[in-house]
């Protein structure tokens, strides 16, 4: 099994390869999906892949036994029909669903045959059983990591700046780095990455993220592969953020994350939590049919 990073390649060979004929290779500073200059023999080999848009499905692990078996009947299901780059498995907070976020990725690379990216956070972890759970996910031939610093731990709600994780790998770069060293290129490695800044960030005097987007950029020289946002509505700002990333010399790809909105209440509370932004013209449309979920979801699903 290829990794993310190998596909995504593969796509942007076959889309290069598509246009030479026709124009002079070139990216831009706001080409969302540049890669290094070199595309690798393995993308090469990988190049059965169409250009296009693609997505991914991210699940979440359940609680209850019946929960989990239609969870997995549902991957396999999906990756079937609707054929995802690849699915993402969570991991709980401080390694709450270890066992089963194991077990549904394992399922889901082994059976539903669909490239899974595996939710890592050091939150809490020793080195010891970080080792041993990239070794039962290398088994299962799961080939990529999201490395994450992860939720606080209790009783803490949020984490604060400066903030550490509490585990033998302090932050999410250490675990990019451990990760590296382990296992060499074996895994793909993706880090999360912020359009509008994370809550416990450092500011600048001026306010600014720049700071931030330099501990980006180290995870990247640190030795990962791409970058997943966190969710947003406003494209412009996803759009600024690629430039920012650009503008520091960051090139590979960073892939924009979506969550549709479910109903006007969950939409208010994560939008809260996670410090997002809402153009003024969605809300008020939403506001407007805020006690009919169905409504709600058909304007999440429709254009601005």
């Amino acid at each position: 099994m290829p990794r993310i990073i190998d596909k995504i390649r593969a796509v942007q060979y076959e889309r290069t390869t598509a246009s030479s004929s026709v124009a002079t290779n070139s990216t831009s500073e706001d080409d969302v999906s540049s890669t290094d200059d070199v595309v690798s023999n393995e993308a090469k080999n990988n190049a059965i892949i169409q250009p296009g848009w693609h997505y991914s499905f991210e699940f979440f692990p359940p609680k209850t036994e019946a929960g989990l078996d239609n969870l997995l009947t549902r991957i396999d299901r999906m990756s079937r029909r609707l054929n995802p780059l690849f699915v993402s498995i969570t991991w709980g907070a401080n390694g709450s669903t270890l066992s089963r976020t194991l077990a549904i990725a394992s399922h889901a690379q082994r059976f539903a045959c669909v490239d899974v990216l595996l939710h890592l956070s050091c939150t809490g972890l020793t080195r010891e059983q970080i080792v041993q759970i990239l070794n039962m996910a290398k088994s299962s031939g799961v080939r990529n990591i999201l490395a994450l610093r992860g939720d606080p731990p209790p009783p803490k709600r949020a984490w604060k700046e400066g903030d550490v994780s509490g585990g033998e790998c302090d932050r999410a770069i250490d675990l990019v780095k451990l990760i590296r060293k382990l296992h060499g290129d074996y895994f793909g490695i993706g880090v999360a990455g912020h359009p509008e800044g994370h809550p416990s960030s450092a500011k600048c005097n001026d306010g600014s993220t720049s700071l931030e987007m330099q501990h980006l950029k180290d995870k990247i020289d640190a030795g990962a592969d791409f970058i997943i946002t966190q969710f947003f509505y406003d494209v412009d700002v996803f759009l600024e953020y690629v430039k920012r990333c650009r503008r520091i010399g960051i090139t590979c790809p960073v892939i924009p994350g979506i969550m549709p909105i479910q109903s006007y209440s969950n939409l208010l509370k994560m939008t809260s939590f996670c410090n997002i932004s809402v153009p003024p013209s969605v809300l008020e449309r939403l506001e407007r049919v805020r006690h009919d979920d169905e409504a709600v979801k058909k304007i999440g699903k429709s254009p601005p």
